[in-house]
């Protein structure tokens, strides 16, 4: 029998849970996020006798996500729009400034754009996710204003992360904001803007950057250790990436005697021990590029970088807004856009478009086993699946997914009452 999904506490016992953090915004009465060091950020129930707003939801792209832009409009890049959502134009950039160029995890376009929203168009400050203060290896979210602070906070973060936590940030702001996040908290934030009137005039622009999944905690931790730090507390710093294209997964550190140290190793290395650890919403979700977002950044892999080459950031304008953004930063010297082509981004992400074609097989398993399946409108997957992959590959992506229905026990309800199954961290700076 089929587990019902009717609210958000059943999509975080059913393992349908991206940690956006929207719930917690639309109902904090209700909804706290915490982390979970083995699943992710998670809402947790707060003790309250209210019930929970049907709200929450409503605006979860754990349950659903639905796209709802016009696929004749002409605007759009019709060759791709069925395998990666609303593009009009794609180019391969980077940030004009070095500095920021440099710190970013590819060309640091996205904090250019953000810079170039604050200090050009005068909007009040971005929401987005850096380390936390206290807790390097964790995750908060935090409203930047200003170059100093965008700078402090560049870098992908490859853990748990619930930006849309800090929503209320941007609802009673002083003026326009950028969000910043994962895919799946753009789509969240695009739902959630619907229901809130105040957020959604002060919502001026949001960037998406691309996305594999999100590795937990415990993966974070567990690579630590492989690298010889033990003492987690002993943690002063932590970067994914970085100080150049594609740059090295660094710790710093203090040891027994006091003594600064570090460890680092690289970033292929790294991703590679980490992506074993992504929560399971990850492995069937159909849009790993931001396509919901205004603007979306990403790798250009479609070749290797070269040693000590600086970074460049494929860029995609997905929206008549998101494009106006990106010619006038580029017009006023925050980003150069070097190469247009919008063949860059199949050439660039293969696999994003095998992953898709592997959902198709994904979520008939779950469906047919009678695990529970998120709701996805739009999203063609089915001819994917059949011109995309061979009969093997068809093949393995169900018998897969029966395998992972049983190995992460899919079809039993995961509850998170414990309380030392999590990491009741700070989520929020303001």
């Amino acid at each position: 029998m089929k587990l019902p999904v009717l609210s958000v506490h059943d999509v975080v016992r059913n393992q349908l849970c991206t940690g956006c953090g929207a719930c917690a915004y639309i109902d904090p009465s209700q909804f706290h996020m915490a982390d979970v060091p083995s699943l992710g950020r998670r809402p947790l129930r707060q003790q309250s006798s209210e019930a929970e707003k049907a709200e929450a939801l409503e605006v979860c792209p754990g349950y659903k996500l639905k796209h709802t832009f016009e696929k004749s409009n002409p605007i759009y890049d019709t060759s791709l729009v069925d395998a990666w959502g609303p593009v009009i134009k794609v180019w391969e950039g980077y940030a004009a400034d070095s500095e920021v160029r440099n710190a970013g995890s590819s060309g640091g376009v996205a904090t250019a754009l953000a810079l170039y929203c604050i200090e050009q168009v005068g909007m009040h400050g971005v929401l987005h996710t850096k380390a936390d203060d206290q807790t390097p290896y964790l995750n908060t979210t935090t409203l930047s204003t200003t170059r100093d602070m965008l700078l402090k906070t560049t870098g992908s973060r490859y853990a748990p992360a619930s930006p849309c936590d800090g929503l209320a940030q941007i609802e009673h702001a002083t003026g326009p904001c950028v969000f910043i996040g994962k895919p799946c908290d753009v789509a969240a934030t695009n739902e959630t803007r619907k229901l809130r009137p105040a957020l959604d005039a002060n919502l001026a622009l949001t960037i998406a950057f691309f996305c594999a999944g999100t590795p937990s905690t415990q993966g974070t931790t567990d690579l630590l250790r492989k690298a010889g730090v033990s003492n987690l507390k002993s943690i002063t710093g932590l970067r994914y990436r970085g100080n150049g294209w594609p740059g090295r997964w660094v710790v710093d550190f203090t040891d027994e005697s006091g003594q600064a140290q570090s460890r680092s190793m690289s970033y292929t290395d790294s991703w590679d021990f980490l992506q074993r650890y992504r929560q399971w919403r990850c492995y069937i979700c159909p849009d790993h590029t931001g396509e919901f977002a205004d603007i979306a950044v990403g790798d250009p892999w479609h070749r290797e970088p070269t040693r000590d080459e600086p970074g460049r950031s494929l860029i995609l304008a997905r929206t008549q807004r998101g494009l106006d953004v990106l010619l006038a930063a580029a017009n006023a010297g925050y980003i150069v856009l070097e190469r247009e082509d919008n063949t860059l981004l199949p050439k660039s992400q293969p696999n994003i478009l095998v992953t898709r074609a592997n959902n198709w097989g994904r979520l008939l398993a779950l469906r047919v086993w009678g695990a529970p399946v998120p709701k996805y409108t739009g999203f063609p997957m089915f001819k994917f699946w059949i011109t995309k992959l061979s009969f093997k590959q068809r093949i393995q992506s169900i018998v897969g997914t029966v395998r992972r229905i049983k190995s992460k026990g899919l079809k039993h309800p995961v509850e998170l009452s414990s309380p030392s199954m999590t990491t009741q961290n700070s989520s929020q700076t303001h």
